[in-house]
């Protein structure tokens, strides 16, 4: 049977997803391809593979061997997972649930599952960790940041928690002609010149009302009502409210918006927007929102700090079942000194677009 690949590189470290089905491999050009360099490719695979297959035979032959031997449970992605471990560093593991299951070798994940839309979504979630295991080891760290970047490359990182203003201030700056790299997080590590930023592939998550209030909600709703499909991990309620033109912000019972959940590729062809690939760090803003203001810049004093960092203990995104991230993960000391030379300036924003957009593009154009 004819095998299809996809070779997934950023920064000289890559992973090759191969497959039977080709949906899989389209699909890590699609999540991928804008953000990282995803093409497809032929042999020689060099360099670490994912193999992601339907295969249904292959799910309850490692879901019972995993099942009757001594192993142990956790939540990944969402859903229970049974794995154990054997000699040689081999993991098998499944999620019954999801009818997924895996089996781990130094070198070569093997993902198999009942359905194509699974198996594509724990090849690209897996394929990213196997990156993001060398981009860890090779000094790269994880900033809790928004960013964009100009024509050459100059980066605004924008910080704070949730609800702060990052991805309103990203995505601000790059409908006035700055290029998205990331939306939430992005990897930083310094060299002789400064900070390198690269772009942290993954749906972007942008609320109703942000959409609606900066002009963008009318192309994702028309895409969506002719049946194009956003990434599936969005919320049947997003997706209803964009079929009924319902623009005001969505909560579930805990109080956490649900929000359109693009595919990288989308922001580019749905929104216009134009994203980047890499850039490096220039200046830091730290906003927060405030309705009825005027935008502006504040006294804080807030500058980059541990806390802005994922590291091993705070980041809980998928527990490391398959050891593929290094064993320790340190604040990087060095790049935390270096943004903290940057320029950098705690802002207040209003709920006004225009008023928002002129006082960011004059900041930033400020020597």
């Amino acid at each position: 049977m004819t095998q299809h690949a996809t070779r997934i590189t950023t920064a000289h470290h890559a992973v090759t997803v191969l497959s039977q089905t080709n949906t899989v491999t389209d699909w890590m050009i699609r999540y991928f391809g804008q953000w990282w360099n995803a093409q497809p490719t032929t042999a020689p695979f060099p360099g670490p593979l994912v193999t992601a297959d339907v295969d249904a035979t292959t799910v309850t032959t490692y879901t019972q061997n995993v099942s009757n031997r001594p192993h142990q449970e956790t939540t990944y992605a969402n859903t229970r997972m049974l794995y154990g471990r054997t000699s040689g560093h081999v993991v098998t593991a499944a999620q019954p649930s999801e009818h997924l299951a895996y089996r781990s070798e130094p070198g070569h994940l093997h993902i198999v599952g009942h359905e194509t839309l699974p198996v594509c979504l724990a090849a690209a979630r897996l394929a990213r960790e196997v990156v993001l295991g060398q981009l860890l080891a090779d000094g790269w760290s994880i900033l809790h940041a928004s960013a964009v970047t100009d024509p050459d490359g100059q980066t605004v990182l924008t910080l704070g928690g949730k609800g702060s203003g990052k991805t309103t201030t990203a995505l601000l700056l790059a409908r006035a002609g700055w290029r998205l790299l990331a939306n939430d997080r992005v990897f930083v590590r310094p060299d002789s010149d400064g900070i390198r930023v690269l772009p942290w592939p993954s749906a972007a998550a942008i609320g109703l009302g942000l959409l609606d209030a900066l002009d963008l909600y009318d192309p994702v709703r028309e895409r969506t009502q002719r049946g194009e499909r956003l990434h599936p991990t969005q919320h049947q309620r997003v997706t209803d409210a964009l079929a009924t033109d319902r623009r005001k912000p969505l909560w579930n019972e805990n109080g956490k918006e649900l929000k359109p959940q693009l595919f990288p590729h989308q922001l580019s062809e749905w929104l216009g927007l134009s994203l980047a690939t890499e850039g490096r760090a220039a200046h830091l803003l730290f906003p927060h929102i405030t309705p009825a203001t005027t935008p502006a810049k504040t006294d804080d004093s807030r500058a980059p700090s541990a806390e802005d960092f994922f590291t091993a203990a705070t980041e809980d995104r998928y527990a490391d079942v398959f050891e593929l991230l290094p064993s320790e993960q340190l604040i990087p000391k060095r790049a935390l000194d270096l943004l903290s030379h940057l320029p950098h300036h705690s802002i207040t924003l209003s709920h006004d677009v225009k008023d928002n957009t002129a006082f960011l593009t004059e900041l930033l154009a400020a020597p």
